[in-house]
């Protein structure tokens, strides 16, 4: 058994998920502006948007002179246009209304135990902090989910300049805390970005994997999570 002082948490499918397939939420959007396009080939062309677009402005823009809400825009409105939309009025209106919808619990819900398991571990005197891939709208969206106040710190990928598995966002961690490495673990569902990252820089690490998601050969059974709440037998405050 572990002995930990201080948890870092990914939050996209680890703590939160969409409600619904992203695909669906941009149709609906489009159906209240008139417009029949089909959800999986919105989905189709976000994942090509997005690609494209993360390739040309790494990290939501920061550094290259975009705002996240424009990077964020620019991707919505590509995802229309890949999927035959081309009036540039309703397309900003729709950007811009989708980008504030994904900012709240409308669009976002709490995994099953993810709320119980961050109550657990505050009770038993664990400092804990988030470290993710995700842009400044993080905090709002985890304060509607009511899952804010778990947390010491929000630490995301455009404040601090680095996308996991950069290991420099882990290191920033560890200072703002001053726990060191080998006393903290960070929980996540990537292997790469989440897992093996953070060995890099020292820390434990546990990965997210429901049954019949695949394994990672690499990855011992022991630091496999079937859910949330298997994390609880196996970490204990140093």
């Amino acid at each position: 058994m572990l002995r930990l002082r201080l948890l870092t948490w990914d939050v996209k499918d680890t703590l939160l998920r969409l409600r619904r397939p992203l695909g669906e939420s941009y149709a609906a959007e489009a159906r209240a502006h008139g417009l029949q396009v089909q959800p999986e080939a919105l989905g189709q062309s976000f994942r090509e948007a997005y690609g494209a677009q993360s390739r040309r402005f790494p990290n939501y823009g920061r550094g290259q002179g975009l705002s996240s809400q424009q990077w964020w825009v620019d991707v919505v409105k590509q995802t229309f246009r890949l999927s035959g939309v081309h009036e540039d009025r309703v397309l900003t209106l729709m950007a811009e209304k989708l980008y504030h919808d994904f900012c709240s619990a409308r669009n976002w819900e709490v995994l099953p135990g993810a709320s119980e398991t961050l109550s657990w571990c505050c009770q038993h005197g664990f400092r804990m902090g988030v470290v993710s891939n995700f842009d400044n709208r993080l905090e709002n969206i985890l304060s509607q989910c009511n899952l804010r106040h778990h947390f010491e710190f929000i630490l995301t990928s455009e404040d601090t300049g680095f996308t996991k598995p950069d290991g420099r966002i882990f290191e920033k961690a560890l200072r703002l805390s001053g726990v060191p490495p080998e006393q903290t673990a960070h929980v996540g569902d990537d292997y790469t970005r989440d897992y093996r990252a953070a060995r890099a820089v020292g820390m434990h690490s546990f990965l997210l994997r429901a049954a019949g998601q695949g394994e990672e050969p690499e990855v011992p059974p022991e630091h496999i999570l079937p859910t949330l709440g298997h994390l609880l037998a196996l970490i204990e405050k140093g």
